[in-house]
């Protein structure tokens, strides 16, 4: 498989080799290393791959809740993030009446 050069971009790359993920030879795989030999690489993968880390802030309750279908058009039309919208609100409500 041909590398890039020093100094090559990307693009510069792409038209030389002709292809974004040229075919491996024999040659690159006798070259070609276990994912086990860069573990700090193996580890993010893991994260990236839905391994959540610690939690930045309390972790809200899941739970079933049944609105009004015009409060939750008014909300969903807001964009994304309406469902923390929703929760502001309440919240809002919440230390409004001192609790």
């Amino acid at each position: 498989m041909d590398g890039i050069l020093p100094g090559e971009s990307l693009d510069d790359f792409e038209k030389r080799v002709g292809d974004d993920a040229p075919e491996w030879t024999l040659e690159d795989f006798a070259r070609a290393r276990p994912l086990s030999d860069f573990p700090e690489l193996a580890e993010a993968l893991a994260r990236a791959r839905g391994q959540r880390g610690p939690q930045k802030a309390p972790v809200k309750d899941r739970v079933g809740l049944r609105l009004d279908h015009a409060t939750v058009e008014y909300f969903r039309a807001t964009g994304p993030g309406w469902q923390s919208r929703i929760n502001d609100v309440l919240a809002d409500y919440v230390k409004q009446q001192g609790k």
